[in-house]
């Protein structure tokens, strides 16, 4: 794991370099294929150590991270072009990718912690620096308050764990089980915040639409997925309390889940429905994780994965959109079927996706997840039902407006996507439907 990151940490100096831009980029690519490519055995008990180490569940968020951030770089073109700070925009990337790394490889609960704080601040700096509207300034300070509300008291429990058990290691954690209430909220609360369960969601949306579409691409792709992550490990030593509980939890996601698809019906605005759309998502894969069952621990895994792709991928869409119209408006932006005819293609695969038509790996997590949560209790039907017809419904809604219609009369030039943009969507779209082949990596970790 230590190449890997020393790997990073070096190619920063590329940064203060004059127009390497695309060489980052092209580093960056190289980052992925080579951690795809220390995939070699299934015996990752190689790869822990005390401090760094990966096991299945982080290393498939780790690839996420890598090619993410490479996508994030072939979107931002403008910034390249423009000459917007590049240079500062890439170290900040960077930057980003370091301390995501270290917190989806770290094996120590308080170096977790201390990594997933400090991812907060690139996030920030990208959303102040490279934002659209002056509101970002007020964004970017909803988004630093409402994860350092939670975060004081998860690091007061990691104290308290700490004095209990007389060792931060996961695995070793792993052999204690507490039933302490306090505890239960102090761990979970940071995670609720940042993955974001409904009632404590609302910095996402004002987050994501002002933030460029790289701060969009990561916040969607990665950051909510840090929650998940942190759930999925913490759980293993408060289960007892766990089990007294989830059920509220689980009963606030999917009540909170529908009401935000009823919400995503009414936005004119598309970054903000996709955005809406990841609070239902992300409502889905908590309760997966509440249930605490095999199957909805593999079914929250696979749906982040598949979520990360698919949504990073609708905000390069609506951003490729908003350069050409210069407006994110569903008034603005309707009939591109007679502009970008080719564009709507991929309009069609990456909301396909986000409804989770089959075969992408949305389908897959969201029927894994289904099992998981009736099982859990038959009671939850009524509402997964409303939720998986809602998600079609906006989805179709987002698809058939921005396509369909008479295209707006004030846009009076055009063009339709280059060759970047395609690649763009095509590496969005080719692991959200390829990995389904190779499903046994997202089922078999435990």
């Amino acid at each position: 794991m230590l190449k890997i990151i020393f790997f990073v940490i070096f190619s920063m100096g590329l940064c203060l370099m004059e127009n390497l831009f695309w060489m980052v980029q092209v580093i960056f690519f190289f980052i992925s294929f080579i951690f795809i490519l220390l995939n070699y055995s299934f015996s990752f008990f190689v790869n822990i150590s005390y401090f760094l180490g990966y096991d299945m569940l982080s290393y498939g968020l780790i690839l996420l991270s890598f090619w993410i951030c490479s996508l994030m770089l072939l979107a931002s073109s403008l910034v390249n072009k423009y000459n917007n700070f590049s240079g500062f925009f890439v170290l900040n990337l960077m930057f980003l990718l370091f301390f995501l790394v270290l917190t989806f490889s770290s094996m120590n609960l308080f170096m977790f912690y201390l990594f997933f704080e400090s991812s907060l601040i690139p996030t920030l700096f990208l959303i102040f620096g490279w934002g659209y509207q002056p509101e970002r300034l007020q964004a970017g300070i909803y988004l630093l308050f409402y994860t350092l509300l939670v975060s004081l008291p998860m690091l007061i429990g990691i104290i308290y764990l700490y004095k209990k058990v007389g060792s931060m290691n996961f695995y070793l954690m792993n052999n204690y089980l507490f039933d302490y209430e306090l505890l239960y909220l102090c761990m979970i609360m940071a995670f609720l915040v940042k993955l974001p369960m409904f009632l404590v969601h609302l910095w996402l949306p004002s987050a994501h639409v002002e933030a460029p579409v790289s701060g969009s691409m990561i916040l969607a792709g990665i950051m909510l997925k840090l929650g998940g992550y942190g759930l999925l490990r913490v759980f293993s030593f408060i289960q007892l309390i766990g089990l007294k509980l989830n059920y509220i939890f689980i009963s606030i996601s999917l009540v909170g889940g529908v009401l935000v698809s009823l919400v995503c019906l009414r936005q004119t605005d598309l970054k903000s429905l996709i955005a809406y759309s990841s609070v239902a998502h992300m409502g889905i894969v908590l309760s997966g994780i509440m249930t605490m069952t095999y199957f909805g621990f593999c079914g929250s895994y696979t749906l982040m994965i598949a979520h990360g792709l698919c949504s990073s991928g609708l905000f390069c869409l609506a951003n490729i959109s908003y350069e050409r119209l210069s407006s994110r408006s569903l008034l603005i932006n309707k009939g591109l079927l007679n502009y970008m005819p080719s564009m709507s293609l991929w309009w069609f695969l990456l909301c396909a996706g986000n409804m989770a038509a089959p075969p992408t790996l949305n389908l897959l997590g969201e029927i894994i997840l289904l099992n998981s949560i009736v099982f859990y209790s038959f009671m939850t039907m009524f509402m997964l039902a409303l939720l998986s017809f809602f998600s079609a419904v906006y989805t179709l809604y987002l698809f058939s407006y921005s396509q369909h219609g008479k295209f707006f009369s004030g846009s009076y030039s055009f063009s339709v996507g280059n060759l970047r943009e395609y690649l763009l969507l095509f590496l969005h779209w080719l692991p959200l439907n390829f990995l389904i082949l190779k499903s046994d990596v997202c089922l078999f970790w435990l």
